[in-house]
């Protein structure tokens, strides 16, 4: 007789899992404070510098229409855009020294991301309650009371990411004619797209994907962990000490009396009694929740801390980590970030605020005019970098008896630049056929150490 046939199942493998919804719990504690801290202060930055003025116009304005950068006294054009990519390797390398040392922090503190979903998260607590009062709100059907709570909460949101996009854009375009042209219904198409467009952004990053950004979409938690070393300091869970977990008064007890506040009040809804996990952004939001119940139950604090994994594999002190911290890779991360800083900032120093170009007239290679003088035409684009206007003369040499046959006083207002046409002349038999190299010297007669030269040829016909 014939065996029966095994019964096979077939096991459905899910592709994507439904995202549970989070809601942290509030924690108040050192390391709240301090997220606080970093929130009013990049957001009075951000929200603050557009309005402030300098020398009569926006301190901060990146004028793409003009061409011009304005960063409080000092205007930047196409031509200095050395200094953006010198500022983004400064930024590159403070992060990756900073994180190199303390693990996330600039996400766990000011990444617009994080401050943003805290901003959000304190509207939300304010309009619909506590994580427990949101839960049950979440469960209930949808009534007139649901209803009233859910539109003022995601009204709060819209204005707080209107706010911010129009903040945005008014770095681009002048903040204060930007809110005439609001407040008379007159704003540019360009304009409103990206008040709508970072309006929405802003919206949908914190307040409907939150976690889900610091997930899936932002790239800094994927390679993290290639500046991560066994010496960084991370949110760290003592396991040693806290388990087995168990109540607080069970003997032969860890001190973790496993009661998921920790889980409770992290943003990424991770457990951090699990270890070291790529969602984890360094908050401490668990630090400040355990130090509080650890206070409750009488037991000392720290079972989660900053901490690194040396440290808590070999029980090392406070003074034993610090002693760790200048290892050889963050002595080259900050040997290289110090180096690119004060490299970009002597190179900002002495940035002059005067610039020349010379473009000879092609047209012409050389012309003999009145009484036998020999002529060239050019055409000078004189830049005034500088914040105020400046009388500048024009000068050439390096053929004896070359002359500017032309006015040659130039005024220039602050951040303007203009075509000057220049004829230069020389007497005859001065040289010979063929070109000459000659010098252009553009000085402000104001003050004299600004002055720029530039090199040019002269062309003497057969």
């Amino acid at each position: 007789m014939n065996a029966p046939e095994p019964v096979v199942k077939e096991a459905v493998i899910k592709m994507y899992a439904k995202r549970e919804d989070i809601h942290p719990r509030e924690v108040s504690g050192r390391y709240a404070t301090w997220r606080w801290v970093c929130v009013w202060l990049t957001q009075a930055l951000f929200y603050g510098l557009p309005w402030l003025n300098m020398n009569g116009r926006q301190a901060v304005l990146f004028d793409l229409g003009a061409r011009k950068f304005h960063l409080f006294g000092l205007v930047l054009w196409p031509q200095d855009f050395i200094y953006l990519a010198g500022l983004l390797i400064i930024c590159a390398y403070g992060l990756f020294l900073v994180t190199t040392v303390a693990g996330r922090v600039w996400c766990g503190y000011a990444c617009p991301q994080t401050v943003y979903t805290e901003i959000f998260l304190w509207i939300e607590r304010r309009i619909e309650g506590n994580r427990s009062a949101r839960i049950r709100l979440d469960r209930q059907p949808w009534t007139a009371e649901k209803i009233g709570k859910r539109g003022a909460k995601h009204l709060a949101w819209g204005l707080v990411a209107l706010w911010t996009g129009f903040t945005f854009v008014g770095y681009f375009s002048p903040v204060r004619q930007l809110g005439h042209e609001v407040l008379g219904f007159s704003l540019g198409a360009w304009e409103a797209f990206w008040v709508l467009f970072y309006a929405f952004a802003t919206y949908g990053n914190a307040g409907w994907m939150r976690e889900q950004v610091c997930k899936y979409m932002c790239p800094y938690a994927r390679f993290q962990s290639a500046m991560f070393d066994r010496d960084t300091l991370i949110v760290s869970y003592d396991t040693a000490r806290g388990e087995p977990r168990g109540a607080a008064k069970s003997q032969g007890k860890g001190d973790c009396i496993d009661c998921s506040m920790c889980v409770q009040v992290c943003p990424t809804g991770i457990d951090i009694r699990k270890g070291l996990q790529y969602e984890c952004i360094g908050c401490a939001a668990c630090i400040d929740a355990c130090d509080s119940v650890m206070d409750k139950v009488g037991k000392p604090q720290g079972l989660i801390r900053y901490a690194t994994e040396n440290a808590l594999a070999g029980g090392w002190s406070a003074a034993q980590i610090k002693r760790r911290l200048l290892r050889p890779r963050v002595i080259g991360y900050g040997l290289a970030f110090f180096a690119i800083a004060a490299a970009f900032s002597g190179a900002l120093a002495l940035r002059a605020p005067l610039k020349l170009d010379v473009i000879r007239d092609r047209g012409a290679m050389g012309r003999e005019v009145e009484d036998g003088m020999i002529e060239n035409v050019y055409r000078l684009q004189i830049m005034n970098t500088a914040e105020r206007e400046h009388l500048y003369r024009i000068e050439v040499d390096g053929i004896a008896s070359a002359g500017i046959a032309d006015e040659d006083l130039v005024e220039l207002a602050g951040a303007t630049t203009r075509a000057v046409p220049v004829r230069v002349r020389i007497a005859p038999g001065k040289a010979g056929s063929g070109s000459h190299p000659i010098r252009f010297t553009v000085s402000a007669l104001d003050e004299p150490a600004l002055r720029v030269t530039e090199k040019a040829v002269f062309i003497v016909p057969k």
